[in-house]
């Protein structure tokens, strides 16, 4: 087993006593850049080559045996035949001579358009263009690219237009572009001829030698610790030497960087972390919504809930405690509302109770004819003798007479305010109560034990869900959302 990375393999960091990188971690950053550079301008120095051949011809010069590049014969045949023909121009030169020159190239222009020579270097396009622009600088009732060599190939319209005007047309629009074609050959695996590799071969020593040299280092300084594992910790330095995935150094090149302090990764990292999480963040949380969700409704449905909640000896169910933790909080509620909530309710509970009665009497008939007769102190007990026969018989006369009778005392103004001023009063000693350091310890207690069965029975029994049925019920309910808007 791989032993935990100390501190000083997993960052390498300068000593202490000096904030100045070493020159040797510098040096090999540097290498690591250049080898790099050259793995980028290899992998594309067959699509710019043009535009080295163009600007830069000292570097397709340099590079083309590199990657096994060469003129191609047919193409470099034609070249070397115009300059021929631009010689005996210059010259005088007999015109039978002039003649047959003349003749080949326009037999080599035949060739070239039927055989493609550019194809093989996957320039096919250069050769249209090539058709194109000469097509337009000799016009013709064909239209045809060989019609039109044909006729810029012959002494009469060198004649007439000038041959040294066509001359210098064809050498600034058309040589270019043949030039541009070459032949590159195969090897025996039928890839490209790439000779890249001694290129880049003296960097891989260099680099397979301090890696050999820096994980020997490692394992000597850190006891314990041997050099094939001072070796997985740089594993990513193995990518430098390899001859494949060359650009996979990239990994290595930035851990160099980063750990030389030469650059900071840390604002990449984070807006790298950023993208990532509003990407993914939220997708997933549906997701876990949804699978808690479903779960959730099928327990419902089989009754698994209901059983467990209202029967909770049953073998399959893990109490931690013994206790019904439901029970016992509603009984503790309970206990808090009747003992020390409603005590200091009682004058407010007094006053609502005071008001209505008195508002009931005072619509009833029997309170209205007493009124009129002296003495009616006397008359209580008669008085609510006949309020309860009175209730009784809105009682039995059912329940929307009742509602009727008691309704003007129910929606009287001051009966709301007192129930009002009840019900704030109410949750206010029942937060005040509940909020004391027993009372709130004992029902966190619960709660949290109560958590822990929630998690251990029901979270950690859901069974995996295939992740394509939640994906798919995901983009409905995103779909059904984005319709409603």
């Amino acid at each position: 087993m791989i032993k935990s990375l100390p501190a000083a393999v997993a960052n390498p960091k300068p000593a202490k006593n000096s904030s100045r990188t070493p020159l040797f971690e510098k040096m090999m950053v540097f290498l690591i850049i250049i080898n790099y550079g050259l793995v980028i301008f290899d992998y594309f120095y067959t699509e710019l080559r043009d535009i080295y051949l163009q600007y830069l011809p000292g570097i397709t010069k340099i590079y083309d045996p590199v990657k096994g590049i060469q003129p191609h014969r047919m193409t470099a045949e034609y070249l070397e035949t115009v300059d021929q023909l631009t010689s005996q121009l210059t010259s005088n030169s007999n015109p039978a001579i002039i003649q047959a020159t003349l003749a080949d190239l326009s037999q080599q222009s035949q060739t070239m358009i039927d055989e493609n020579p550019f194809a093989i270097a996957g320039k096919t396009g250069t050769l249209e263009q090539i058709k194109n622009r000469v097509r337009s600088h000799v016009p013709n009732p064909e239209n045809s690219a060989k019609t039109a060599f044909a006729i810029f190939w012959s002494a009469s319209h060198l004649q007439q237009q000038g041959w040294s005007s066509e001359i210098a047309w064809f050498n600034q629009k058309i040589r270019p572009l043949i030039a541009s074609n070459y032949y590159r050959g195969f090897n025996e695996r039928g890839k490209p001829i790439n000779y890249f590799w001694l290129v880049d071969l003296p960097f891989n020593i260099i680099f397979l030698l301090e890696f050999l040299g820096r994980t020997y280092t490692i394992s000597r300084r850190h006891s314990g610790v041997t050099w094939k594992t001072a070796m997985l910790w740089r594993f990513y330095d193995i990518l430098l030497f390899l001859p494949a995935w060359r650009f996979s150094r990239i990994i290595p090149l930035i851990i160099r960087l980063d750990a030389s302090k030469m650059f900071s990764f840390q604002p990449i990292q984070k807006q790298i972390g950023n993208y990532i999480i509003s990407s993914f963040a939220t997708e997933l949380t549906e997701i876990v919504v949804i699978q808690i969700i479903d779960y959730m409704q099928s327990a419902i449905k089989s009754g698994e809930i209901s059983r467990r909640i209202f029967n909770l000896q049953k073998r399959d169910y893990i109490d931690i405690n013994n206790i019904n933790e439901i029970e016992v909080i509603v009984t503790r509620l309970i206990t808090v509302i009747i003992s020390q909530v409603l005590p200091q309710l009682k004058p407010d509970i007094q006053n609502l109770l005071q008001y209505s009665l008195n508002n009931l009497l005072r619509d009833t008939p029997a309170y209205q004819n007493l009124q009129n007769i002296p003495g009616i102190n006397l008359l209580v007990n008669q008085l609510l003798e006949q309020l309860i026969s009175q209730f009784s018989l809105m009682a039995t006369a059912g329940p929307d007479q009742a509602y009727q009778s008691l309704k003007p005392a129910i929606e009287a103004p001051m009966t709301s305010k007192l129930s009002n001023q009840l019900v704030t009063k109410f949750s206010r000693l029942l937060g005040q109560e509940l909020q004391s350091e027993d009372t709130l310890k004992e029902i966190q207690n619960l709660l949290c034990t109560l958590l822990e069965e929630v998690k251990i029975n029901y979270v950690m029994r859901v069974e995996p869900t295939d992740i394509d049925k939640i994906l798919e019920e995901t983009r409905i309910l995103q779909s059904q959302a984005k319709n409603q808007f």
